[in-house]
């Protein structure tokens, strides 16, 4: 069973080239405390060797999370969409349709047990991911995440538990960007934008290749160099 949880609708198991990595995608909205509850599962069987890495691709119900550097006052409307509290690194962010989340479950015990050094890997990974879809991204000191220009197109916010991650990324698509409204997200002043923002037409198959080519790259090989050239 790729992922524990039965309620986790429609998973499409596919094996990556490099054989280590199993790439899922839930064709429905997960809900987030499921989500979580299927991800506490994998890290517990890759931690115990009785399944593989995995990446997993889905969409939420619009919902806002409150990663574990979380201000109260960053919470404009707390009435306007449910609010987890998640474990992640990080502030507060919205999830929703349209927006591709992609929950990275690796073992950092193999990959240089350098979570700076993995961060950095994951905007690099967004960074490429757009470069394929004609967008060009990039990072800013200091702040984590990937940005079109002075506005914030992927977010990151990740868990690490006995050196397996959980949590992961998530890329603006298409969704209603007026819901980032009711938090500060990621406790910026930045806007927001999206790949249809941006005028960019690109379906999520087509963001889901991109992803998974663009991982190939910067974050498959367990040899791979995370260091950021200076």
């Amino acid at each position: 069973m790729p992922l524990a949880n039965p309620v986790v609708l429609s998973l499409e198991p596919q094996t990556s080239a490099l054989a280590d990595v199993e790439w899922l995608t839930s064709r429905e909205p997960v809900p987030y405390e499921v989500a979580v509850e299927a991800m506490d599962a994998r890290v517990a069987a890759i931690l115990e060797a009785r399944a593989p890495e995995a990446v997993w691709l889905l969409e939420h119900p619009a919902l806002y999370t409150a990663g574990t550097s979380a201000a109260p006052e960053e919470l404009i409307e707390p009435s306007r969409f449910p609010v987890f509290r998640a474990g992640r690194g990080g502030r507060f962010t919205y999830h929703g349709p349209g927006q591709r989340v992609a929950y990275v479950m690796l073992d950092l015990g193999r990959r240089g047990r350098d979570v700076r050094a993995f961060v950095h890997a994951l905007e690099d990974w967004l960074i490429a991911t757009l470069a394929r879809l004609g967008v060009e991204g990039e990072a800013h000191e200091g702040q984590i995440g990937v940005f079109v220009g002075e506005a914030k197109i992927a977010s990151i916010g990740i868990r690490v538990r006995h050196w397996v991650s959980f949590h992961g990324v998530s890329l603006n698509v298409d969704p209603d960007l007026t819901h980032f409204a009711g938090i500060v997200p990621c406790g910026l002043t930045s806007p927001v934008t999206s790949l249809a923002a941006l005028g960019i037409d690109a379906d999520m198959q087509r963001v889901d290749a991109a992803l998974r080519s663009a991982f190939e790259e910067t974050l498959g090989p367990l040899s791979a160099n995370w260091s950021r050239a200076p």
